[in-house]
């Protein structure tokens, strides 16, 4: 739990020892002892408030990103504008709750991002897919494009779980929003675009003019050469 105001950080820790005792709440007060509590304790799930002095939270998550770590990160924020949650994705947050939330509603997000996270890390398909240079190994969870190895987070695998093994298939937003976020998020599309642009540009060649994959527009996504 990372937030510069001492009375937000022993209120989720206590909301959270309440709800699920079996959890350990470690906590930070800003973003530097953040990473390196992050780096030390190793936390299944981390609660990021955006706004610290210092080095804020939009910093922390893409040096996390950038190391390679692919802790689910709950970005946990005053700000409620859609551009600011944009960011927060865009930043590597797998999601994203605004001040002032519910505990029932907080725990609940923290459920979902560990489910995901378990789901995406498990061995789902003894089976390899290959399209183009574009390379999936399920059993071993490695991706490779153009070659080269790419680094996924758990929520961006999951995303393109869904995709591939349906390719050839329109998958519509609610659909892709419910498998990969749980049905609670079937109308936050803006989660959906920005993980799909964040795939694109790890995966194709020319993120612009994708060969992998495509939109439909207004109404979602297809894995493989769309059909005309």
């Amino acid at each position: 739990m990372v937030d510069d105001e001492p009375d937000v950080v022993t209120l989720v820790s206590l909301g959270i020892a309440a709800q699920r005792p079996e959890h350990e709440v470690t906590q930070a007060h800003d973003g530097v002892s953040a990473l390196a509590s992050i780096e030390r304790e190793r936390p299944d799930v981390v609660i990021l408030d955006l706004a610290m002095p210092g080095k804020d939270g939009l910093t922390v998550l893409r040096e996390l990103r950038e190391r390679g770590d692919d802790v689910p990160v709950i970005v946990l924020t005053a700000k409620g504008l859609e551009h600011d949650k944009v960011r927060g994705l865009e930043a590597g947050a797998d999601d994203y709750v605004t001040k002032p939330f519910g505990q029932q509603e907080l725990m609940a997000r923290i459920d979902a991002v560990m489910r995901r996270h378990r789901a995406a890390t498990g061995q789902r398909q003894e089976r390899v897919v290959q399209h183009g240079e574009l390379r999936v190994d399920f059993a071993q969870r490695r991706v490779s494009a153009q070659g080269k190895p790419v680094h996924l987070t758990p929520t961006e695998y999951e995303l393109l779980y869904h995709l591939v093994t349906n390719a050839g298939r329109l998958m519509g937003h609610q659909t892709l929003l419910a498998k990969v976020w749980g049905p609670e998020y079937r109308d936050e599309v803006h989660y959906l675009k920005v993980y799909v642009g964040r795939l694109r540009n790890k995966i194709e060649p020319d993120p612009q003019e994708p060969t992998y994959i495509h939109t439909v527009r207004g109404v979602g996504y297809q894995f493989g050469a769309p059909e005309h």
